[in-house]
């Protein structure tokens, strides 16, 4: 099932689970306007499809005592494949990495971490980040405010 092959209940079903993960197949065959079957039915061939790849719980990272997010630029000092590969394991371990990225451009990584306050993240780059061999050099912003989250697209 590829995305062009996705109808307009398809994409009620998609909308619906983004918002609410843990809906009852009742409760959403009903906001869908199909009987339970057909749309459990559905919602197994998205997932045997990989359109729906998990379900999660979000945390409160200002509950969980990290407030604060930081917008990390890496830039290592090598850029062969060994590098790459034990810089991105690594980043892959660290509980306060949300998400990480190998993009284009000055930075060769691009990482969001969440910390408590400048003391937080003072311990996570000396005690973390900076432990990581093959940093050449870093940048990082902290976020002042979330405008918009979202863990996946709108279908």
């Amino acid at each position: 099932m590829k995305e062009e092959r996705l109808d307009e209940i398809d994409r009620k079903i998609l909308r619906e689970l983004r918002s609410d993960g843990r809906i009852s197949n009742q409760k959403l065959a009903e906001r869908i306007g199909l009987s339970p079957t057909p749309c459990w039915n559905r919602v197994r061939a998205l997932e045997a499809a990989g359109i729906i790849t998990e379900y999660v719980a979000v945390l409160d990272q200002r509950a969980l005592g990290m407030p604060d997010t930081v917008i990390i630029e890496v830039q290592l000092e090598r850029h062969d494949d060994a590098v790459f590969q034990a810089f991105g394991d690594a980043l892959v371990e660290l509980p306060e990495v949300m998400e990480a990225y190998l993009v284009t451009g000055e930075y060769d990584y691009l990482i969001k971490v969440a910390v408590s306050g400048t003391e937080g993240y003072e311990r996570f780059l000396r005690q973390k980040l900076y432990k990581i061999r093959g940093i050449r050099h870093s940048r990082s912003t902290f976020a002042l405010r979330c405008l918009k989250r979202a863990h996946s697209v709108v279908p």
